[in-house]
């Protein structure tokens, strides 16, 4: 995979591949080439049985410090929909593994969307997460009024969103939007470890697993239960449920294989 704004390692030995934001003098603006190259990069890792977990990561200035502005400034209505930046952004979305985020600096606009798009957010000390579009006389566009609100509230998503305020990394994760926060020189390597224990379970079982954890965000508790009835169903026709089960009644590490 070569791309321009963008790395990828995929690192074999843990199951854990690396993508990592690269527009450091733009501190990672999400332009549409970036956003495309995320895209075929996440399909790509996606169909990849080697790997079983997804770390996302900028620098130490910022995850992502917004979108763009450039690129928009000066377009119409009809342009935006022409554009239709936001397909790519649902491709995002339906990524089958685990994405970590690995936040250091800034995640404001499109970085703190993307940043909530992924399964979990780990944070440096460093961190500052925000929804300033109201500053530039926009909203949020790519969930930031959704996903902001399901994870910390309507009083403080409305606060965030109609202010453009920004709250540090122990706020977020009082707030409950990210699982951690490390020192800066800690954060890639704690989400790394986080996606490698993620990596060792069952490819299967995660997959329906998160599958399922998703479904709450948009069903009722009921349609939500009898969606996560079925995944769990259907983890007894894997190979790895039987080699879990042994595993855990003869003592030892299970070995899954994905089937």
């Amino acid at each position: 995979m070569n791309f321009e704004y963008i790395k990828v390692d995929r690192a074999y030995e843990t199951n854990v591949a690396l993508i990592e934001l690269n527009r450091p003098k733009e501190l990672n603006a999400l332009n549409l080439q970036l956003m495309s190259e995320l895209r075929n990069a996440l399909i790509e890792l996606d169909d990849d049985e080697e790997v079983r977990a997804i770390v996302l990561t900028g620098n130490e200035r910022a995850f992502a410090a917004g979108a763009d502005i450039k690129q928009m400034a000066g377009k119409s209505a009809i342009d935006m929909l022409e554009i239709d930046q936001f397909s790519t952004w649902d491709q995002i979305k339906k990524t089958k593994k685990p994405i970590i985020a690995a936040v250091s600096g800034f995640a404001l606009g499109g970085g703190c969307e993307l940043a909530m798009t992924c399964d979990m957010i780990v944070a440096s000390e460093t961190a500052k997460f925000g929804q300033p579009e109201i500053k530039i006389g926009v909203m949020p566009g790519a969930g930031g009024t959704q996903r902001l609100t399901k994870a910390i509230g309507k009083v403080r998503a409305m606060e965030m969103v109609l202010t453009g305020k920004f709250i540090s990394a122990e706020e977020a994760l009082d707030f409950g939007l990210i699982n951690k926060v490390v020192p800066v020189e800690m954060c890639l390597e704690e989400a790394i470890t986080l996606a490698k224990t993620i990596a060792f379970q069952s490819p299967i079982a995660v997959r329906l697993a998160k599958e399922s954890v998703l479904k709450a965000f948009d069903s009722t508790l009921e349609q939500g239960l009898m969606f996560e009835r079925k995944n769990f169903y259907m983890t007894f026709a894997s190979e790895d449920q039987k080699e879990g089960m042994n595993a855990f009644i003869e003592k030892r590490k299970p070995d899954f294989k994905g089937k």
